[in-house]
């Protein structure tokens, strides 16, 4: 056993044993062990990023229960990685490139550009990585994977092929969110709605067949009056059912002659009456809703923003050129000059925003890819029967809705980096060559190579035209849409020869990562690690992700594990998934750079120790609930790794045999009391992590440890070690190394490193097989609660809880004299007892310790102590401290007496406030409630003294 240093130095252990446990491959999966499997896959962090708080929480949750798993003699892979990010990423290396060369991606070429970004993410992609091992992630790092790496590149492409085969995956026209800053598609989950201060702007319009008769309309959007087709109202509407079929007159663009601005009336039962004036103006082009009336009457579609969100020519003179923003501005002027602008009133409303971008959103009508979910149904079942299980439960109902309501997925992105659309399509070039003929030759499934016959898929797309041959008959012109699975690549080169070309679009980021689960063990091959490890154990996430990726998993998983060939009786992807909560600031604030209220966990690392840092965020985090973040906690954290050095340290002083024999007649109470405090320990943290509850379970080794083992015991253990009895002490330093031995593999997932530098320290490594703590504690034994062999032999009944639990209740109470009498804690004082029964000597000098007395005088039944002598009555008997030479008597009454009267001050202070209807009717309830409890407090403090000054006076 190697004497420990006088103070925990955290950077050095940790840089040591996080090098020691790579070295020695102590996180590298064995998919040939016989040990039962247990997996789980990371969250993978964008390339881009680098660890916040809610990475802290996410790995370390995961990192607990890796530990855990692999002392309780499971062979375990965490399997880690990356995400390639494709708007983040493009984005970052975009404005680099403008920064420092000043050229944009379209100067450079997608080639060249995507050469660039490889460059980026070499340079700063192992970031995130080398952060998350300052943590201690347990990860599997030779199993790193990055969503664009070339094997997981050829499963997304054959994902997308096989579902383009079965017609779920579709290319056509739609309304959809389009990001005017990443120039992107987005789909509704990557849309944040926000509240948004306004105007609603109220303009009239005059109806062409009835001059001098004008509808008001309601719109918080003026600049997209030129879009407008029609004007809508409702057909039951009786103010206005008898306009339909007539026409207004649009006021912008104000340049075009009347006959251009004429658009119909129409009855259409979407138009809310009580929304704004029941007269709606459609915008076909620019809103989902207006995009469906259109649809519904045929309408035509005028577009006048541009995809950067400035306005085109079909705006008008007025507001071509401009920023739609600016426009909106000047398209209020415009109204205001023809007089028709009637009023513009304050307005809040929800504004879609881009996730990444964090710029509002446009509807656009654009050609995008979509996916029909599969798998639907599988999904739902396998959480509604319990077959996976939600932790909280309550998000399997809002996962069930969305499941319910799901719409279909745009899976195109208008990006350079990421995968690109594995379809080939014509070029304008293709139809003016000889081309034609020789591509129909070449994707003849009977001209196709044998090695390609499940590579190449094609579909004859209609081009909506005619054409009249020479017999007047007239045919529908088609053109081929070919698409290519992983191994056809020089068929592809022979279509480009041709003049096809790939789709530009890439997929979206989360059609890559909703294959995490399987496509990182090597699918669609049956390797030995997806046979071993699919499907995963557990799941760590959080719930803003549900429907991007976890629902998406799931639903991947059965689509794509459930064939035969991989013989799984359930092939979902995970049984349990753990949803984290959001960390919040102390204020309840949602961290983000803008509010400067989002730590770097590397300097919390750096100050605390990774230790401290995980032990203090879990502390914190109830399942489920948000977490309120305070750099306390963290503090705490290190406390606690303090004193569990010092706790150690204390056990070392002692010396005698490291781990020796108990012998069962020589334990005192306090060694059966805290024994049964351990077992009791070991079942809460059982029951903690079978139901996910982890910050029960660092409540309950908080508990433990800092208060039963460290308050109480080893306080206690102080009368064996100062006496002189040998056989007695080294019994007590047998207990000792049989509560720290276990202590610290109860430790162990929640602080690894100073855990694993205890164990050898302690030598409780020593004889231990490599495989059981011999090697690192790692892979020592979870502790077992004690069965009734144990608790038989060493006399463990219930009764000694009683016991000992009286006798701390009793030294609590004796404390509170010592503060009654404004007596320092650390004064030695004189104390008198008369037990209730005989005591053993033992027993009394364990009891003078944790009293700190100077001495503990036994008095007879018939004691009776001076008149106003504090005297406390408990289970075990009687105390009394004699206040000669203690205390000035006097001086405390007056003091006493003094503190009443300040009392009585600040009480009437807080009556006459809550008396006073003007204060309780006006104050917000939180502040209410906070003088009714600070009267509450006052009148307690009041109490107290009284009681105190009364004892004095006898």
């Amino acid at each position: 056993m190697a004497e420990l240093s006088k103070a925990y130095e955290p950077q050095s252990v940790e840089d040591k044993w996080y090098d020691f446990w790579l070295k020695q491959n102590c996180f590298t999966a064995n998919p040939k062990s016989a040990k039962p499997a247990y997996s789980i896959v990371i969250p993978p962090p964008n390339v881009t990023g680098m660890l916040h708080m809610g990475h802290v929480l996410n790995n370390t949750i995961q990192d607990i229960l890796a530990r855990k798993a692999r002392m309780d003699g499971k062979e375990v892979l965490w399997l880690p990685g990356t995400d390639h990010a494709g708007i983040a990423t493009q984005v970052m290396v975009e404005k680099q490139l403008k920064k420092e060369e000043k050229k944009s991606r379209h100067d450079l070429g997608r080639e060249e550009f995507l050469k660039r970004v490889w460059l980026w993410k070499e340079k700063h992609g192992d970031i995130i990585i080398n952060q998350l091992k300052k943590l201690g992630s347990s990860c599997d790092w030779t199993r790193e994977r990055f969503t664009m790496d070339p094997d997981y590149s050829r499963c997304v492409q054959k994902v997308f092929v096989e579902l383009y085969k079965k017609g779920l995956i579709y290319r056509g026209k739609r309304m959809v969110n389009w990001c005017p800053a990443s120039l992107t598609a987005l789909s509704d989950e990557e849309v944040d709605m926000k509240a948004q201060k306004g105007f609603m702007y109220h303009f009239k319009v005059e109806v062409a067949e009835l001059p001098g008769t004008w509808l008001t309309i309601a719109t918080t959007r003026p600049e997209t009056i030129p879009g407008d087709t029609a004007v809508a109202v409702n057909p039951k509407d009786p103010r206005y059912a008898h306009l339909i079929g007539k026409h207004m007159v649009r006021p912008l663009p104000a340049e075009l002659p009347r006959e251009q601005k004429l658009i119909p009336i129409i009855g259409d039962e979407h138009v809310d009456f009580e929304f704004g004036t029941g007269v709606l103006k459609v915008t076909p082009a620019h809103d989902k809703a207006d995009f469906d009336i259109g649809t519904r009457h045929k309408l035509p579609i005028i577009e006048v923003i541009n995809a950067d969100g400035s306005m085109n020519d079909l705006a008008g003179a007025d507001l071509r050129g401009l920023d739609r923003f600016k426009a909106r501005k000047v398209a209020v002027e415009k109204l205001t000059e023809q007089a028709v602008l009637v009023e513009a009133k304050p307005y809040e409303n929800n504004v879609g925003y881009s996730q990444r971008a964090d710029v509002p959103i446009e509807p656009r009508l654009s050609e995008q890819w979509f996916l029909k979910y599969p798998a639907v149904e599988q999904s739902k079942a396998c959480v509604a029967e319990g077959r996976m299980k939600f932790h909280p439960d309550r998000w399997a109902k809002v996962y069930d809705h969305w499941l319910t309501n799901i719409q279909d997925w745009c899976i195109s992105r208008q990006l350079w980096w990421g995968h690109q659309v594995p379809v080939w399509r014509p070029t304008p070039a293709w139809y003016k060559n000889d081309s034609i003929k020789k591509t129909f030759d070449l994707i003849k499934i009977e001209n196709r190579p044998k090695e390609l016959a499940d590579k190449i898929f094609v579909n004859l797309i209609k081009t909506g035209e005619t054409k009249t041959l020479a017999d007047g008959q007239a045919i529908q012109l088609i053109y081929p849409e070919v698409c290519l699975a992983p191994g056809a690549e020089e068929f592809a080169r022979k279509l480009e020869a041709l003049g096809l070309e790939q789709d530009p679009d890439v997929l979206d980021t989360w059609f890559s990562s909703w294959l995490w689960p399987f496509a990182t063990m090597g699918w669609p091959k049956q390797t030995e690690t997806l046979k071993k490890f699919y499907p995963t154990t557990d799941l760590v996430t959080g719930p803003d992700i549900i429907f991007f990726w976890v629902a998406r998993m799931i639903m991947a998983g059965y689509e794509f594990m459930g064939e035969p060939q991989f013989g799984l009786p359930d092939a979902l992807p995970f049984q349990n998934v753990y949803f984290t909560g959001i960390i919040r600031d102390k204020q309840g604030r949602k961290m983000s750079k803008t509010l400067g209220n989002s730590p770097d966990p590397i300097e919390l690392i750096t100050k605390y120790g990774a230790d401290a840092l995980r032990f203090g965020t879990m502390r914190g985090a109830p399942l489920g609930q948000d977490v309120m973040f305070d750099e306390k906690d963290v503090e705490l954290g290190r406390n606690f790794c303090n004193k569990l050095w010092n706790a150690c340290r204390f056990r070392q002083m002692q010396g005698g045999e490291v781990q020796g024999e108990i012998n069962p007649a020589l334990l005192t109470n306090d060694d059966k009391w805290i024994l049964l405090k351990l077992d009791a320990a070991i079942r809460e943290l059982g029951t903690a992590f079978a139901e996910y509850k982890f910050s029960d379970a660092t409540a309950a080794l908080y508990r433990f440890f800092w208060n039963e083992y460290c308050d109480w015991y080893v306080e206690a253990s102080k009368a064996v070690f100062y006496g002189t009895d040998d056989a007695l002490k080294a019994n007590t330093v047998a207990v000792i190394d049989f509560i720290l031995s276990h202590t610290l593999r109860l430790f162990h997932p929640f602080i690894p490193f100073i855990s694993e530098e205890l164990w050898h320290g302690m030598g409780y490594s020593t004889d231990m097989p490599a495989d059981q703590g011999g090697q690192t504690i790692m892979y020592a034994h979870w502790p077992k609660p004690f069965d009734a062999e144990f608790t038989a032999h060493y006399g463990l009944e219930a009764y000694w809880l009683d016991v000992v639990n009286a006798r701390n209740e009793f030294v609590t109470q004796g404390r509170n004299l010592r503060r009654e009498g404004n007596i320092p804690a650390n004064k030695k004082v004189k104390f008198q007892f008369q037990p209730a029964a005989h005591p053993a000597p033992q027993d009394l000098e364990v009891l003078k310790i944790l009293l700190n007395a100077e001495s503990l005088e036994i008095v007879a039944a018939d004691f009776q102590p001076r008149k106003g002598t504090p005297t406390l009555r408990g289970a075990i008997g009687e105390l009394f401290m004699p206040l000669e030479g203690l205390i000035d008597v006097d001086a405390e009454k007056g003091r006493l007496q003094k503190e009443i009267e300040k009392f009585d001050s600040e009480i009437v202070k807080v009556e006459q406030k809550l008396a006073n209807p003007n204060f309780t009717s006006k104050v917000p309830p939180a502040v209410l409630e906070e003088h009714r409890n600070r009267l509450i407090e006052w009148q307690a403090k009041r109490d107290h003294a009284r009681s105190a000054l009364a004892a004095l006076a006898g």
